[in-house]
């Protein structure tokens, strides 16, 4: 079993585009503490949301600071925003030898929409973070963490490699939907080493059935 560990921001939120996004904001103390917690960890793998700035300007050096590897899961539809990542970003990315993985064109959530919202989320966002980045698109992230049996049908006849949740539960390294722990600005390096060292709790237990009630819903 592995501990997905998810990422948003690293630093300070400046301006949130949505409401509580600044609780997924993280200092850079943390983040670097966090990092050195797990850098020497088989069991842990590393992923970021959002394709916010910082993901370029704090979390890859740090990254190739540690020899850590991770997979940014960027945002289409913010390809030219100033505060998120660029094209020229998310190749540097990959010349760095990480991952780019697909959060959809504007950061809504995927259950329920319509066959055009639909393309342009899956299908439309996948081809131009391609393009973007020089390469192949084949992971996506749940945006907001919401889905349902219908959606992952569609994800799985797009042929997404893989597809990551918000769902907090430890998973294996070879499933198809893979659960994440979202750090937030409530935690510290102490709570994550105390949740990596931990047996599996209640609350898992409790996130793992909510996973499989949304997967037959």
């Amino acid at each position: 079993m592995i501990t997905n560990l998810c990422f948003h921001g690293i630093g300070v939120c400046a301006q949130e585009r949505e409401e509580g996004e600044a609780r997924y904001w993280i200092t850079s103390d943390v983040f670097r503490g966090i990092l050195d917690l797990v850098h020497d960890r088989s069991d842990v793998t590393l992923s970021f949301d959002d394709g916010n700035r910082s993901d370029a300007d704090i979390a890859l050096p740090a990254l190739h600071d540690r020899n850590l590897s991770a997979t940014f899961f960027a945002l289409a539809g913010r390809l030219d925003d100033p505060a998120s990542l660029s094209a020229t970003d998310l190749r540097e990315l990959r010349t760095a030898g990480k991952d780019i993985g697909t959060h959809g064109w504007s950061h809504v959530p995927w259950r329920g929409l319509s066959p055009e919202e639909a393309r342009r989320e899956f299908v439309d966002a996948r081809e131009a973070l391609s393009e973007a980045s020089g390469g192949e698109i084949l992971d996506a992230a749940l945006p907001l963490g919401r889905y349902d049996r219908r959606l992952l049908s569609q994800l799985r006849d797009a042929r997404y490699r893989t597809v990551f949740t918000s769902d907090r539960f430890r998973t294996r390294s070879d499933s198809w939907l893979r659960a994440r722990y979202s750090v937030t600005s409530a935690d510290t390096v102490d709570s994550v080493r105390a949740m990596l060292t931990s047996r599996a709790s209640v609350a898992e237990a409790r996130n793992f059935t909510a996973s499989l009630v949304k997967r037959i819903r």
